[in-house]
């Protein structure tokens, strides 16, 4: 998101919180996230693609819903002013083309209306099929999950990645020479799949609470949160939206709350401090920050660290700022998002880090992927595993497919796996000493000595882990490595 970007949305989602009366807010916020899908898509160099992807994004939302949608009371008329509502606006976007003072909301010119119309026609058959015609099919939420996963690793994978683009650059008549793997940059698209995996997840284990078409689509796609997160959960969401007082009174009352203007000063504070910590501090840091470049040019162990220390603090001011951000942005219209940092260089343990690094992150991966895995490690009908080998094969799985979320490449597998076997060195080890040392018997220098120490072992075996995830391959990050110790 450009800097230039976030004064408009801010202003206009300032207007949307003090004009628009509170049982008009979800419509309004769902109709600003989707005209931002296409706004922020960034530009692709395949024709139309920055239009496409928005609209499978889309798709993608409405199918989740059909899918998860209460058995019960489905009857067309329930649920077509709403599927209209939403996809009309793809036409609308791509009738632009046709309007060359107004053209074009998407970054280049949207296709031709009638492939649109098709498209749109397409997904509302598809949605009212599985809408009214196979309602409690158990096959249902997997094929979507599958097919979730499989974008994803079309998306995250360079080969996969790679080849995509030399198909869709054949199928448009472009030189398939050019393809790159950069040619897919699916705006928010990992958000939005672990927003929707959290969903079908939650409903197959009956836990998803009903909420209705437009407020699920404002979950799913919510601008604020669209491009960096947090990861918020449904259940939260629509609680949120059904509580939010109203900043603007209807026409029987005049005026704005007290809560309102508290929330507007914490979310323009929040915004200011996001944009500081992503464009002043994180943007100054990049210029020398650890890279491929950098290390090239850096054969002094000690300079080399500096790199390396701008790098671990530029990585988390870029990425703490976005989320200021868009919790600062959310907050402008009474939804209080969860956050997302909380001070993790500060921690004194692997497991604090991680508790206060995208909490919403790997809250997700705790709930969806660590306990039922180990859970299942647990209760396995054959041999039962030792408990110390169950929780590195949680932990080291767990971290694992993190490192593999950021992309399917051998250096963001091994960080993931530096993280993995860190947390099962420090799990033990905290389970070994807890019998043997009581801290709050220590002397209070011996205290203070042994919470610095836990510090400084932490945030230098985070920062050594960011060797794997700034290096492009392996062999370079061990280059590094090896000029570093």
């Amino acid at each position: 998101m450009d800097i230039t970007v976030i004064p408009l949305l801010v202003l206009g989602t300032l207007l949307v919180g003090w004009l628009i009366p509170r049982r008009r807010l979800v419509p309004v916020l769902l109709l600003g996230s989707l005209l931002a899908l296409y706004w922020l898509q960034p530009s692709t160099p395949i024709r139309n693609l920055d239009f496409w992807l928005p609209t499978a994004s889309i798709a993608l939302t409405l199918l989740a819903w059909a899918v998860t949608a209460p058995a019960e009371g489905r009857t067309l008329p329930q649920v077509l002013p709403g599927l209209l509502a939403i996809l009309v606006v793809p036409p609308l976007i791509a009738a632009a083309r046709y309007l060359e003072p107004l053209c074009c909301l998407n970054p280049s010119r949207p296709p031709q209306i009638l492939p649109v119309l098709a498209v749109c026609a397409a997904i509302a058959v598809l949605f009212l099929a599985i809408y009214l015609l196979l309602p409690n099919q158990r096959w249902l939420p997997w094929a979507v999950i599958l097919l979730i996963l499989f974008l994803f690793i079309l998306l995250k994978s360079p080969a996969a990645a790679r080849l995509t683009s030399t198909w869709l650059r054949g199928a448009s008549g472009q030189p398939i020479e050019l393809a790159s793997a950069l040619d897919l940059p699916w705006l928010g698209f990992s958000f939005l799949a672990f927003r929707l995996l959290h969903v079908l997840r939650d409903f197959q284990a009956k836990k998803l609470p009903v909420c209705s078409l437009g407020e699920f689509a404002t979950y799913a796609l919510f601008y604020p949160s669209l491009v960096s997160g947090p990861i918020d959960r449904v259940q939260h969401f629509t609680g949120e939206l059904q509580k939010i007082a109203p900043v603007r009174s209807d026409a029987t009352e005049a005026g704005w709350t007290e809560s309102a203007l508290r929330d507007d000063l914490a979310g323009l504070t929040r915004i200011l401090t996001g944009c500081f910590k992503k464009f002043v501090l994180a943007d100054s840091l990049a210029v020398f920050a650890l890279s491929a470049q950098t290390a090239a040019q850096t054969s002094s162990p000690g300079w080399l660290w500096v790199l390396l220390l701008a790098y671990s603090l530029r990585i988390y001011f870029d990425f703490a700022g976005y989320t200021d951000i868009a919790i600062g942005m959310a907050r402008l219209v009474g939804i209080h998002l969860p956050e997302n940092f909380d001070r993790p260089y500060l921690k004194q343990s692997l497991t604090a880090f991680w508790n206060s690094w995208h909490i919403t992150l790997s809250q997700w991966f705790r709930s969806y992927v660590f306990f039922p895995f180990t859970r299942a490690l647990r209760t396995r009908p054959s041999a039962k595993l030792p408990d110390w080998l169950t929780i590195l094969a949680g932990q080291f799985v767990t971290m694992v497919l993190i490192g593999l979320w950021h992309g399917i490449s051998w250096n963001f597998f091994l960080w993931g796996a530096w993280h993995g076997l860190g947390l099962f060195v420090q799990n033990r080890w905290s389970d070994w000493i807890k019998g043997r040392l009581d801290v709050s018997s220590l002397p209070s220098l011996a205290r203070l000595a042994l919470q610095g120490s836990s510090w400084l072992l932490t945030f230098l075996y985070v920062s050594l882990g960011w060797v794997w995830f700034a290096m492009p391959t392996p062999q370079l990050a061990l280059v590094v490595f090896g000029r570093l110790l």
